[in-house]
């Protein structure tokens, strides 16, 4: 491992040195842990387009994408244009204003199951309120989540997270709080099946990315989630998708829109903003006018959900706006785009991979994509607790990522999303990085 960090090393001194600095004011140096590889991260010094240049000026093609956040590639006119009109009007109010109705009603119009919408900060907070008005609104106390998905650090979805499951995922997590959440196996109808059943006099809701991220950008099989959405509607428990990476990425409507199936609550976030921090809560006016500050009856009962300071930022509002806006007007341009190129880039990655003789596996849907370096061939990688029981996670994470950087191709979990600023020579240059890396992971 030693001579892979060494070729990163000599390529970002200035790197080292700011990372040296930022460990004496940040634990670990970092504010977000995914921030975090060995030996140090690189600091970002510009980006545009498809492209990051660090502090020692290297220039690399941008996989990672802000968090998968940037469908049109790192400040896109139309959202830079946005950003500075609304800095003329104003920064931060506090108060309501025009673009946040109009905000909401476009969200509306493009999600299927958005009959109402709430805003808050981060998509953390929108799977936290999601679960607390799930519980609120059917009386009930257990949630079940995917064995192996993320939700953010919500302290209720804080568990089943990494391998053995069964750990505890965090010093200062109530004990109390947490076993009203429970595990369920993604894609596995009759496991899945059993747990519903076993918890159905208790059961408030089911959480899930429809396609998940730490599975490799798996979606889940339509039948899967036709169960889902037959058995909580007929337990009265409530069925929420959490598509803050897939909503205004794999479809316009997400993935709600792509599998024709609408859930009761779903949770945006990343696109919803434009770049900017957000968070949202939309669903079933039903459910969420429950939220409503309005006394409706002498038995109106309070869910406390979004109280942010900078819940409906003006300038989340005004880049999300001209996001959503740009992404309706041009969606028969941009999602085929990006189908084509995901589906090249996994194509040529595996390729290169098996060519050279390396055990791994891209995998995923639209513009995303993850690569895996399974411990024996064959095998299926269709769910977290799959991906994170037979693969080597330390080898994606650490060594393809290092090797993937000296070539100029900043990947996270061996992979990323394209966005519309990608170009055929930066698809090119992703396969041919990984070809070279993959001639050097064979090497004694």
């Amino acid at each position: 491992m030693k001579h892979f960090f060494d070729a990163y090393r000599l390529k970002t001194p200035l790197s080292g040195n700011l990372f040296k600095r930022a460990k004496k004011v940040m634990p670990g140096g970092i504010s977000h842990n995914i921030h975090y590889f060995p030996p140090y991260p690189f600091f970002i010094k510009k980006t545009k387009g498809s492209k990051i240049w660090d502090a020692d000026g290297n220039e690399y093609v941008d996989l990672w994408m802000g968090n998968y956040t940037h469908i049109l590639g790192h400040r896109p006119q139309v959202i830079v244009r946005a950003i500075e009109q609304q800095l003329k009007e104003g920064i931060h109010w506090g108060s309501v204003y025009p673009k946040q109705v109009e905000w909401a009603e476009l969200i509306q119009e493009l999600v299927p199951s958005a009959e109402m919408v709430r805003f808050c900060c981060s998509g953390t907070e929108a799977t936290m309120y999601a679960v607390r008005l799930a519980r609120a609104f059917t009386g009930r106390k257990i949630i079940l989540k995917i064995a192996g998905g993320w939700h953010g650090a919500n302290p209720d979805l804080s568990l089943g997270i990494k391998m053995p499951y069964e750990r505890e995922e965090s010093l200062g997590l109530l004990p109390e709080l947490q076993k009203y959440t429970k595990m369920i196996p993604f894609n596995d109808l009759s496991g899945t099946l059993q747990i519903i059943h076993r918890n159905k006099k208790d059961l408030a809701g089911i959480i899930l990315e429809p396609i998940v991220g730490e599975g490799g950008f798996t979606p889940a099989t339509k039948e899967y989630l036709q169960m889902l959405r037959s058995e909580t509607k007929k337990l009265g428990a409530l069925l929420i998708f959490d598509e803050v990476i897939s909503c205004f990425r794999v479809a316009l409507g997400g993935a709600q829109e792509m599998f024709k199936i609408t859930p009761d609550l779903t949770t945006l976030g990343k696109i919803t903003g434009g770049g900017m921090p957000v968070g949202a809560l939309v669903g079933r006016k039903k459910i969420l006018e429950k939220t409503s500050p309005e006394k409706k009856s002498e038995k109106w009962e309070r869910i406390l959900i979004g109280g942010g300071t900078f819940s409906a930022h003006p300038l989340a509002a005004a880049a999300g706006l001209a996001m959503l806006r740009y992404l309706k007007d041009h969606r028969e341009e941009i999602y085929p785009l990006l189908e084509s190129n995901g589906e090249k880039v996994r194509r040529g990655m595996n390729e290169a991979l098996h060519q050279e003789g390396v055990n791994a596996l891209a995998t995923g849907i639209g513009s995303l994509f993850q690569t895996h370096f399974p411990f024996q061939k064959g095998g299926l990688l269709n769910a977290p607790h799959l991906i994170h029981r037979f693969t080597d996670l330390k080898r994606k994470e650490v060594e393809f990522r290092i090797r993937m950087l000296t070539k100029g191709i900043h990947v996270m979990h061996g992979g990323g999303c394209l966005t519309t600023a990608h170009s055929d020579e930066d698809i090119e240059k992703i396969i041919k990085a990984t070809r070279e890396v993959a001639g050097e992971m064979v090497q004694p």
